[in-house]
């Protein structure tokens, strides 16, 4: 993991459908509150609509679709992790954002078996916390549509 800080590497968490997900800190552009989305004809499934973050276009991914989980209405308590690929802005849409974690790189642990099988295709691996999974997301296959489709 590139984000190392001394001997941990620190992660922003955040939670979808209940489980608890975590981006390496270095990936993160901003956490922001979504407001007004524009739909986008013909867009894939997963693309909840655009808007203008501080005069850039922010394409926004509604996670919680990708991941097979029923759809929400954008609210007060919505919120965005965005992200950077290619020189476009993504907001990924996530349920509810939780803390910075620095974590041992030791403590890194591929996916285990039983994971839903739509959560391992879009995870790095895992940490076990105190009665918690973090889930580490891999920002790439969450934005590769090109590849889902062609599959």
């Amino acid at each position: 993991m590139s984000n190392k800080t001394g001997t941990t590497s620190d992660f922003v968490t955040f939670e979808i459908g209940g489980q608890l997900f975590g981006v390496p800190i270095d990936q993160v552009q901003d956490v922001f509150q979504p407001r007004r989305l524009t739909p986008v004809p013909l867009a894939h499934p997963d693309v909840a609509g655009v808007l203008n973050l501080r005069g850039r276009i922010v394409t926004m991914i509604d996670c919680r679709s990708h991941l097979g989980l029923e759809r929400r209405p954008l609210n007060e308590t919505t919120m965005s992790v965005g992200v950077e690929r290619g020189g476009e802005s993504y907001g990924l849409l996530i349920d509810k954002i939780g803390d910075v974690l620095s974590l041992e790189p030791t403590a890194f642990e591929s996916n285990p078996a039983n994971l839903d099988p739509r959560w391992r295709a879009v995870s790095k691996g895992v940490f076990r916390l105190e009665g918690r999974l973090l889930i580490v997301l891999n920002i790439a296959t969450i934005l590769d549509f090109g590849k889902r489709e062609a599959a």
